[in-house]
Protein backbone atom coordinates (compact mmCIF):
# COMPACT_ATOMS: atom_id res chain seq x y z
CA UNK A 1 0.00 0.00 0.00
CA UNK A 2 1.27 3.46 -0.87
CA UNK A 3 2.33 5.82 1.87
CA UNK A 4 -0.59 7.64 3.46
CA UNK A 5 0.96 10.91 4.64
CA UNK A 6 0.17 12.74 1.39
CA UNK A 7 -3.54 11.89 1.35
CA UNK A 8 -5.88 14.78 0.71
CA UNK A 9 -8.48 14.29 3.41
CA UNK A 10 -12.01 15.20 2.38
CA UNK A 11 -13.87 17.33 4.93
CA UNK A 12 -17.10 15.52 4.07
CA UNK A 13 -16.37 12.02 2.70
CA UNK A 14 -19.09 11.13 0.18
CA UNK A 15 -21.83 8.61 0.68
CA UNK A 16 -22.32 6.17 -2.19
CA UNK A 17 -25.43 5.06 -4.04
CA UNK A 18 -25.17 2.38 -6.71
CA UNK A 19 -27.33 2.41 -9.85
CA UNK A 20 -26.34 -0.98 -11.33
CA UNK A 21 -29.86 -2.36 -10.88
CA UNK A 22 -31.43 0.71 -12.45
CA UNK A 23 -29.14 2.48 -14.93
CA UNK A 24 -27.20 -0.63 -15.97
CA UNK A 25 -30.38 -2.71 -15.94
CA UNK A 26 -31.85 -0.37 -18.56
CA UNK A 27 -28.77 -0.39 -20.74
CA UNK A 28 -29.64 -1.68 -24.20
CA UNK A 29 -30.03 -5.45 -24.15
CA UNK A 30 -29.33 -5.88 -20.42
CA UNK A 31 -31.94 -7.55 -18.23
CA UNK A 32 -31.01 -8.68 -14.72
CA UNK A 33 -33.02 -11.40 -12.99
CA UNK A 34 -34.15 -11.33 -9.35
CA UNK A 35 -31.40 -13.72 -8.24
CA UNK A 36 -28.79 -11.42 -9.80
CA UNK A 37 -30.41 -8.42 -8.13
CA UNK A 38 -30.43 -10.02 -4.69
CA UNK A 39 -26.80 -11.15 -4.94
CA UNK A 40 -25.54 -7.82 -6.26
CA UNK A 41 -27.50 -5.82 -3.67
CA UNK A 42 -26.18 -7.97 -0.84
CA UNK A 43 -22.56 -7.50 -1.88
CA UNK A 44 -23.04 -3.77 -2.43
CA UNK A 45 -24.30 -3.32 1.13
CA UNK A 46 -21.45 -5.45 2.52
CA UNK A 47 -19.01 -3.24 0.58
CA UNK A 48 -20.41 -0.17 2.30
CA UNK A 49 -22.74 1.25 -0.35
CA UNK A 50 -25.58 3.00 1.47
CA UNK A 51 -28.31 2.94 -1.19
CA UNK A 52 -29.02 0.38 -3.91
CA UNK A 53 -30.95 2.06 -6.70
CA UNK A 54 -33.25 -0.51 -8.28
CA UNK A 55 -35.85 -0.34 -11.00
CA UNK A 56 -37.86 2.32 -12.74
CA UNK A 57 -41.57 3.00 -12.21
CA UNK A 58 -43.83 5.15 -14.36
CA UNK A 59 -47.20 3.71 -13.34
CA UNK A 60 -48.99 0.48 -12.41
CA UNK A 61 -47.66 -2.90 -13.45
CA UNK A 62 -43.98 -1.99 -13.38
CA UNK A 63 -41.80 -4.40 -15.36
CA UNK A 64 -39.10 -3.92 -12.73
CA UNK A 65 -41.29 -5.05 -9.81
CA UNK A 66 -39.43 -8.37 -9.51
CA UNK A 67 -36.10 -6.56 -9.16
CA UNK A 68 -37.42 -4.13 -6.55
CA UNK A 69 -38.92 -6.94 -4.50
CA UNK A 70 -35.74 -9.02 -4.73
CA UNK A 71 -33.61 -6.15 -3.43
CA UNK A 72 -36.04 -5.45 -0.61
CA UNK A 73 -35.91 -9.12 0.39
CA UNK A 74 -32.11 -9.13 0.26
CA UNK A 75 -31.17 -5.89 2.02
CA UNK A 76 -34.44 -4.33 3.20
CA UNK A 77 -36.48 -1.48 1.66
CA UNK A 78 -34.62 1.13 3.72
CA UNK A 79 -31.45 0.37 1.69
CA UNK A 80 -33.24 0.60 -1.67
CA UNK A 81 -34.14 3.54 -3.88
CA UNK A 82 -36.41 3.39 -6.94
CA UNK A 83 -36.60 5.85 -9.80
CA UNK A 84 -40.00 7.33 -10.65
CA UNK A 85 -40.58 8.93 -14.01
CA UNK A 86 -42.20 12.40 -13.92
CA UNK A 87 -44.37 13.66 -16.79
CA UNK A 88 -47.48 15.22 -15.24
CA UNK A 89 -49.37 15.28 -11.93
CA UNK A 90 -51.72 12.38 -12.74
CA UNK A 91 -48.91 10.16 -13.98
CA UNK A 92 -46.89 10.90 -10.85
CA UNK A 93 -49.82 9.88 -8.65
CA UNK A 94 -50.05 6.53 -10.46
CA UNK A 95 -46.30 6.00 -10.11
CA UNK A 96 -46.47 6.75 -6.38
CA UNK A 97 -49.31 4.25 -6.02
CA UNK A 98 -47.11 1.59 -7.62
CA UNK A 99 -44.13 2.54 -5.45
CA UNK A 100 -46.29 2.19 -2.34
CA UNK A 101 -47.55 -1.20 -3.54
CA UNK A 102 -43.94 -2.37 -3.88
CA UNK A 103 -43.00 -1.12 -0.41
CA UNK A 104 -40.59 1.52 -1.69
CA UNK A 105 -39.50 4.08 0.91
CA UNK A 106 -36.93 6.13 -0.99
CA UNK A 107 -37.77 7.45 -4.44
CA UNK A 108 -35.70 9.32 -6.99
CA UNK A 109 -37.68 11.50 -9.38
CA UNK A 110 -36.40 11.66 -12.96
CA UNK A 111 -37.22 15.17 -14.23
CA UNK A 112 -35.72 16.58 -17.45
CA UNK A 113 -34.25 20.04 -16.92
CA UNK A 114 -32.44 20.98 -20.14
CA UNK A 115 -34.61 22.69 -22.75
CA UNK A 116 -33.93 19.90 -25.23
CA UNK A 117 -34.98 17.07 -22.89
CA UNK A 118 -37.90 19.04 -21.44
CA UNK A 119 -39.29 19.65 -24.92
CA UNK A 120 -38.97 15.97 -25.83
CA UNK A 121 -40.48 14.58 -22.62
CA UNK A 122 -42.71 17.32 -21.21
CA UNK A 123 -43.74 19.05 -24.41
CA UNK A 124 -42.58 22.45 -23.19
CA UNK A 125 -39.37 24.28 -22.37
CA UNK A 126 -41.07 26.56 -19.81
CA UNK A 127 -38.93 26.97 -16.69
CA UNK A 128 -42.04 27.92 -14.70
CA UNK A 129 -43.78 24.70 -15.75
CA UNK A 130 -40.69 22.68 -14.82
CA UNK A 131 -40.56 24.20 -11.35
CA UNK A 132 -44.30 23.76 -10.82
CA UNK A 133 -44.10 20.11 -11.91
CA UNK A 134 -41.21 19.42 -9.53
CA UNK A 135 -42.98 21.14 -6.62
CA UNK A 136 -46.15 19.15 -7.25
CA UNK A 137 -44.35 15.81 -7.56
CA UNK A 138 -42.23 16.41 -4.45
CA UNK A 139 -45.20 17.59 -2.39
CA UNK A 140 -47.24 14.53 -3.36
CA UNK A 141 -44.42 12.20 -2.35
CA UNK A 142 -43.65 13.93 0.96
CA UNK A 143 -47.34 13.85 1.88
CA UNK A 144 -47.15 10.05 1.51
CA UNK A 145 -44.02 9.80 3.66
CA UNK A 146 -41.38 9.05 1.02
CA UNK A 147 -37.76 10.13 1.24
CA UNK A 148 -37.37 12.16 -1.96
CA UNK A 149 -34.38 12.69 -4.20
CA UNK A 150 -35.18 14.73 -7.30
CA UNK A 151 -33.02 14.92 -10.37
CA UNK A 152 -31.90 17.32 -13.00
CA UNK A 153 -31.94 14.96 -15.98
CA UNK A 154 -29.46 16.36 -18.50
CA UNK A 155 -28.58 18.78 -15.72
CA UNK A 156 -24.96 19.16 -16.85
CA UNK A 157 -26.17 20.92 -20.01
CA UNK A 158 -28.78 23.01 -18.21
CA UNK A 159 -27.76 26.68 -17.90
CA UNK A 160 -27.19 28.03 -14.39
CA UNK A 161 -30.01 30.55 -14.69
CA UNK A 162 -32.44 27.69 -15.39
CA UNK A 163 -30.97 25.01 -13.11
CA UNK A 164 -30.39 26.90 -9.87
CA UNK A 165 -33.98 28.25 -9.47
CA UNK A 166 -35.31 24.76 -10.28
CA UNK A 167 -33.14 23.13 -7.60
CA UNK A 168 -34.06 25.82 -5.08
CA UNK A 169 -37.76 25.28 -5.81
CA UNK A 170 -37.39 21.56 -5.19
CA UNK A 171 -35.82 22.03 -1.78
CA UNK A 172 -38.44 24.64 -0.89
CA UNK A 173 -41.09 21.99 -1.66
CA UNK A 174 -39.48 19.63 0.87
CA UNK A 175 -37.11 17.44 -1.17
CA UNK A 176 -34.36 15.69 0.76
CA UNK A 177 -31.67 15.57 -1.93
CA UNK A 178 -30.95 16.75 -5.47
CA UNK A 179 -29.11 14.63 -8.04
CA UNK A 180 -27.28 16.34 -10.88
CA UNK A 181 -27.43 13.88 -13.77
CA UNK A 182 -24.64 14.24 -16.28
CA UNK A 183 -26.95 12.37 -18.67
CA UNK A 184 -24.80 13.48 -21.58
CA UNK A 185 -21.10 13.51 -20.60
CA UNK A 186 -20.29 17.15 -21.05
CA UNK A 187 -18.23 18.70 -18.26
CA UNK A 188 -14.58 18.72 -17.28
CA UNK A 189 -13.74 18.29 -13.56
CA UNK A 190 -13.07 22.02 -13.13
CA UNK A 191 -16.36 22.86 -14.84
CA UNK A 192 -18.09 20.33 -12.60
CA UNK A 193 -16.73 22.04 -9.50
CA UNK A 194 -18.24 25.31 -10.67
CA UNK A 195 -21.66 23.81 -11.43
CA UNK A 196 -21.85 21.92 -8.12
CA UNK A 197 -20.63 25.00 -6.23
CA UNK A 198 -23.63 26.94 -7.54
CA UNK A 199 -25.94 24.21 -6.21
CA UNK A 200 -24.33 23.67 -2.80
CA UNK A 201 -24.71 27.41 -2.21
CA UNK A 202 -28.50 26.91 -2.11
CA UNK A 203 -29.74 26.99 1.48
CA UNK A 204 -30.23 23.47 2.86
CA UNK A 205 -29.10 21.74 -0.33
CA UNK A 206 -27.83 18.15 -0.23
CA UNK A 207 -26.32 17.31 -3.63
CA UNK A 208 -25.55 14.03 -5.43
CA UNK A 209 -23.62 13.58 -8.68
CA UNK A 210 -24.46 10.95 -11.32
CA UNK A 211 -21.96 10.98 -14.22
CA UNK A 212 -21.69 9.06 -17.47
CA UNK A 213 -18.30 8.01 -18.79
CA UNK A 214 -18.38 8.71 -22.53
CA UNK A 215 -15.41 11.05 -22.13
CA UNK A 216 -13.65 8.91 -19.52
CA UNK A 217 -14.05 11.51 -16.77
CA UNK A 218 -16.90 10.11 -14.67
CA UNK A 219 -14.74 9.30 -11.63
CA UNK A 220 -12.80 12.56 -11.92
CA UNK A 221 -16.03 14.54 -12.25
CA UNK A 222 -17.54 12.71 -9.28
CA UNK A 223 -14.54 13.54 -7.08
CA UNK A 224 -14.57 17.13 -8.34
CA UNK A 225 -18.23 17.37 -7.33
CA UNK A 226 -17.33 16.22 -3.82
CA UNK A 227 -14.58 18.86 -3.61
CA UNK A 228 -17.28 21.41 -4.41
CA UNK A 229 -19.56 20.15 -1.65
CA UNK A 230 -21.58 17.26 -3.10
CA UNK A 231 -22.42 14.72 -0.38
CA UNK A 232 -23.32 11.71 -2.55
CA UNK A 233 -21.85 9.93 -5.59
CA UNK A 234 -23.85 7.59 -7.82
CA UNK A 235 -21.86 4.78 -9.48
CA UNK A 236 -22.36 1.36 -11.09
CA UNK A 237 -20.50 -1.92 -10.78
CA UNK A 238 -17.93 -2.14 -13.55
CA UNK A 239 -19.13 1.20 -14.92
CA UNK A 240 -21.88 -0.71 -16.74
CA UNK A 241 -24.52 1.62 -18.14
CA UNK A 242 -25.94 3.57 -21.02
CA UNK A 243 -24.09 6.08 -23.20
CA UNK A 244 -20.49 5.02 -22.58
CA UNK A 245 -21.12 3.69 -19.09
CA UNK A 246 -21.27 5.27 -15.65
CA UNK A 247 -18.78 6.12 -12.92
CA UNK A 248 -17.28 2.66 -12.16
CA UNK A 249 -17.65 1.70 -8.52
CA UNK A 250 -14.29 -0.07 -8.14
CA UNK A 251 -12.29 2.81 -9.60
CA UNK A 252 -14.26 5.27 -7.50
CA UNK A 253 -13.76 3.44 -4.20
CA UNK A 254 -10.09 2.68 -4.84
CA UNK A 255 -9.52 6.34 -5.77
CA UNK A 256 -11.13 7.38 -2.50
CA UNK A 257 -8.79 4.96 -0.69
CA UNK A 258 -5.55 5.88 -2.47
CA UNK A 259 -6.04 9.59 -3.12
CA UNK A 260 -8.08 10.57 -0.09
CA UNK A 261 -7.21 7.89 2.49
CA UNK A 262 -10.86 6.85 2.80
CA UNK A 263 -10.96 3.41 4.46
CA UNK A 264 -14.71 3.17 5.09
CA UNK A 265 -15.35 0.61 2.33
CA UNK A 266 -14.64 -3.13 2.21
CA UNK A 267 -12.91 -3.37 -1.16
CA UNK A 268 -12.59 -7.15 -0.94
CA UNK A 269 -16.02 -7.64 -2.53
CA UNK A 270 -15.33 -5.59 -5.68
CA UNK A 271 -13.99 -8.38 -7.90
CA UNK A 272 -16.91 -10.68 -7.08
CA UNK A 273 -19.33 -7.82 -7.64
CA UNK A 274 -17.89 -7.21 -11.11
CA UNK A 275 -18.10 -10.91 -11.94
CA UNK A 276 -21.75 -11.11 -10.86
CA UNK A 277 -22.79 -7.92 -12.65
CA UNK A 278 -21.04 -8.80 -15.92
CA UNK A 279 -22.51 -12.30 -15.89
CA UNK A 280 -26.01 -11.05 -15.08
CA UNK A 281 -25.79 -8.38 -17.76
CA UNK A 282 -24.65 -10.90 -20.36
CA UNK A 283 -21.62 -8.78 -21.23
CA UNK A 284 -19.01 -11.55 -21.17
CA UNK A 285 -15.94 -11.31 -18.98
CA UNK A 286 -15.26 -7.59 -19.26
CA UNK A 287 -17.01 -4.31 -19.92
CA UNK A 288 -15.15 -1.40 -21.45
CA UNK A 289 -16.61 2.06 -21.14
CA UNK A 290 -16.20 4.95 -23.54
CA UNK A 291 -17.13 5.88 -27.12
CA UNK A 292 -15.55 2.98 -29.08
CA UNK A 293 -17.33 0.01 -27.52
CA UNK A 294 -20.18 -1.93 -29.19
CA UNK A 295 -22.50 -0.65 -26.46
CA UNK A 296 -21.68 3.06 -26.63
CA UNK A 297 -24.34 3.94 -29.21
CA UNK A 298 -26.73 1.01 -28.68
CA UNK A 299 -30.25 1.76 -27.45
CA UNK A 300 -33.48 0.01 -26.49
CA UNK A 301 -35.65 3.09 -26.02
CA UNK A 302 -37.30 4.44 -29.18
CA UNK A 303 -36.82 8.06 -28.12
CA UNK A 304 -33.08 7.57 -27.99
CA UNK A 305 -33.09 6.12 -31.50
CA UNK A 306 -35.39 8.81 -32.90
CA UNK A 307 -33.65 11.74 -31.16
CA UNK A 308 -30.04 10.61 -30.65
CA UNK A 309 -28.76 14.19 -30.57
CA UNK A 310 -30.49 14.61 -27.20
CA UNK A 311 -28.50 11.76 -25.65
CA UNK A 312 -25.15 11.66 -27.38
CA UNK A 313 -22.04 13.57 -26.35
CA UNK A 314 -20.78 13.07 -29.90
CA UNK A 315 -22.20 11.31 -32.97
CA UNK A 316 -21.31 7.65 -33.47
CA UNK A 317 -19.94 8.41 -36.92
CA UNK A 318 -17.30 10.75 -35.50
CA UNK A 319 -15.44 7.80 -33.95
CA UNK A 320 -16.20 5.36 -36.76
CA UNK A 321 -19.10 3.73 -34.93
CA UNK A 322 -22.76 3.24 -35.75
CA UNK A 323 -26.08 3.59 -33.95
CA UNK A 324 -27.77 0.29 -33.16
CA UNK A 325 -30.77 -1.32 -31.55
CA UNK A 326 -30.12 -3.90 -28.82
CA UNK A 327 -33.07 -5.37 -26.93
CA UNK A 328 -34.21 -8.62 -25.34
CA UNK A 329 -37.81 -8.60 -24.07
CA UNK A 330 -38.44 -4.85 -23.52
CA UNK A 331 -39.99 -4.48 -26.96
CA UNK A 332 -42.59 -1.80 -27.67
CA UNK A 333 -44.56 -0.98 -30.84
CA UNK A 334 -42.58 2.25 -31.23
CA UNK A 335 -39.29 0.34 -31.08
CA UNK A 336 -40.49 -2.26 -33.56
CA UNK A 337 -41.77 0.45 -35.90
CA UNK A 338 -38.32 2.09 -35.85
CA UNK A 339 -36.62 -1.23 -36.62
CA UNK A 340 -38.92 -1.95 -39.59
CA UNK A 341 -38.72 1.53 -41.16
CA UNK A 342 -37.51 1.24 -44.78
CA UNK A 343 -37.30 -2.54 -44.49
CA UNK A 344 -39.99 -3.22 -47.10
CA UNK A 345 -41.78 -5.47 -44.60
CA UNK A 346 -45.37 -4.60 -43.70
CA UNK A 347 -46.97 -6.13 -40.60
CA UNK A 348 -49.53 -5.20 -37.96
CA UNK A 349 -47.10 -3.53 -35.54
CA UNK A 350 -49.08 -4.20 -32.37
CA UNK A 351 -49.76 -7.84 -33.22
CA UNK A 352 -46.18 -8.45 -34.29
CA UNK A 353 -44.78 -6.81 -31.15
CA UNK A 354 -46.93 -9.00 -28.92
CA UNK A 355 -45.94 -12.10 -30.89
CA UNK A 356 -42.24 -11.25 -30.72
CA UNK A 357 -42.32 -10.53 -26.98
CA UNK A 358 -43.92 -13.93 -26.40
CA UNK A 359 -41.32 -15.61 -28.60
CA UNK A 360 -38.48 -13.86 -26.82
CA UNK A 361 -39.75 -14.96 -23.42
CA UNK A 362 -40.19 -18.55 -24.57
CA UNK A 363 -36.67 -18.70 -26.01
CA UNK A 364 -34.84 -17.06 -23.11
CA UNK A 365 -34.65 -13.54 -24.52
CA UNK A 366 -31.78 -13.74 -27.02
CA UNK A 367 -30.29 -10.39 -27.96
CA UNK A 368 -32.03 -8.68 -30.87
CA UNK A 369 -30.64 -6.02 -33.16
CA UNK A 370 -32.46 -4.29 -36.03
CA UNK A 371 -31.70 -7.06 -38.52
CA UNK A 372 -33.00 -9.70 -36.10
CA UNK A 373 -36.27 -7.79 -35.64
CA UNK A 374 -36.66 -7.57 -39.42
CA UNK A 375 -36.03 -11.27 -39.83
CA UNK A 376 -38.57 -12.00 -37.08
CA UNK A 377 -41.15 -9.93 -38.98
CA UNK A 378 -40.72 -12.23 -41.98
CA UNK A 379 -41.17 -15.24 -39.69
CA UNK A 380 -44.33 -13.61 -38.31
CA UNK A 381 -45.74 -13.16 -41.80
CA UNK A 382 -45.14 -16.82 -42.52
CA UNK A 383 -46.63 -18.05 -39.24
Amino acid sequence: MAATENHEKLPNPPRISDATLRDSAHMAGVEFGPDDAAAIAGLLVRTGVELVEVGMVSGPGSKDAHLVEAVHDAVGPERGMTLLVVRDRQQVARALDEAERLGVRHIMYSIPTSEQHAQLKLGTTSAKFLQALARSAITQAKERGFHVTFSGEDGARTPKERLVPYVAAGFEAGADRFRLAETVAYLSPWQMESVIGDLTAIDGAEIEIHSHNMLGMAVANSLAAVRAGARWISATVGGIGERGGNAPLAELLTSLRIVHGDTRFDLGHLTELSRLALRGAGLGTAFQSGPTTPHAFAYELPGQLSHPEAYETLPAELVGGSRELRVRTRLTPALVKWALTDSGTSVDIDAFTSWLVDRQKSTGGPLLDRDAVRKAAIDFQAA
